[in-house]
């Protein structure tokens, strides 16, 4: 196929392309390198790929990149951690909003030119930000208030904005919803401001990369945001992208919206423990040559990561028989489908040891 993908200079859409390209499509990328800047790939120069630097809010441009494209992976937004939040709560809803905008109207364009078979929306697990019980499974964004921030509650419009194209111009989708993506390739953004956390200074706003820096920088207790209970489910951003492609590719995904994660639940100071481990050696947890978190952690004001409260974040896809792993419909019966596991070529970052991209079970954040 021939795919365009939006966003495709970001972290996800990075594995995304590659992801895409190892499987054997086209792919034409658009970006407008407003988050990292201009960032290299190894596939930069394949044969299936172009890099166009453009506006994703410019409908013409995305139509005419559209020309021939047999699908669509709307994944460009503004985006970033709890700071951004903050920083730029209209922002992140005005310039995404009119992001989704120019790309339905895009699409819409070229699926009645008879080209454009589908759409796969990026969606996020922000849409359960305001859930009350867990794990969250597909559909209870429905069922609960709207999320509290402007980016999950542009996130769940997203969502809207599939189902509204679909319903009156019956444009094909698929939303998925990616947790707590880590891997390589993150960077500090052009945007991010430094912030004072304990007695360091930083500007990258995730909790991965945020814990390496203090760590490698010697802070000691180790200072994190909120209780450090809060519960995710880290998911390796290669992992993601199998998923997402699977997705796109599966005439079972037609239709139909997918969180996808791994089912490894890790706590704040679980991963702080981990990450001072890998650095220094020993344990973390007040065993190891120094004294350091978890039992010496310090809390900043701050709770959470940027990517949801400290609650438990979950997700099942219309059931899934837990001997089988087989899809059950939300009646009950079984699916005749056959969504298999990925298997991954080694063992990914996090615990990853599958990913599941049709329905996983018991994924959180």
């Amino acid at each position: 196929m021939k795919i365009l993908v939006t966003g495709s200079a970001g972290f996800i859409g990075g594995y995304l392309v590659g992801e895409l390209l190892a499987r054997g499509h086209e792919v034409v990328g658009l970006d407008d390198f407003s988050k990292y800047g201009r960032v290299e790939h190894s596939y930069d120069r394949h044969p299936r790929y172009r890099l166009v630097e453009g506006d994703a809010r410019d409908s013409e441009l995305l139509l005419e990149l559209l020309d021939g494209c047999d699908h669509f992976v709307a994944g460009a937004a503004m985006i970033g951690g709890i700071s951004y939040f903050h920083a730029f709560a209209y922002d992140l809803l005005a310039t995404n909003e009119r992001i989704v905008a120019a790309s339905c109207d895009a699409a819409i364009r070229a699926h009645e030119a008879g080209t454009l078979q589908k759409v796969t929306y990026l969606s996020s697990s922000m849409v359960f930000e305001s859930a009350s019980s867990w794990p969250s499974h597909e559909g209870q964004q429905l069922e609960i208030p709207p999320p509290e921030s402007s980016y999950g509650f542009q996130k769940l419009a997203v969502e809207y904005f599939a189902h509204a194209a679909y319903d009156q111009y019956r444009l094909p989708f698929t939303i998925v919803r990616p947790f707590n993506c880590v891997g390589i390739g993150e960077r500090r953004a052009l945007t991010d401001v430094e912030v004072q956390s304990g007695n360091v200074t930083l500007a990258m706003s995730h909790v991965v990369p945020d814990l390496v820096q203090k760590t490698l920088r010697g802070q000691d207790p180790l200072h994190v945001l909120g209780s450090g209970e809060q519960v995710r489910c880290y998911t390796y951003g290669g992992d993601l992208a199998r998923g997402i492609a699977t997705a796109v590719e599966h005439p079972a995904a037609l239709n139909d919206d997918f969180n996808i994660s791994t089912s490894q639940t890790t706590t704040v100071l679980e991963l702080a423990d981990a990450i001072w481990r890998k650095v220094h050696g020993g344990s973390a947890a007040g065993r190891s040559r120094r004294p350091v978190p978890p039992r010496r952690a310090a809390a900043d004001p701050v709770d959470g990561e940027g990517e949801a409260p400290a609650r438990l974040r979950g997700h099942d896809h219309a059931g899934r028989d837990a001997r089988r792993g087989d899809p059950v419909g939300r009646d009950g019966d079984r699916r005749r489908h056959d969504l298999s596991r990925v298997e991954p070529p080694g063992r990914p970052q996090c615990g990853t040891t599958s990913v599941e991209p049709l329905g996983s079970r018991n994924g959180a954040q």
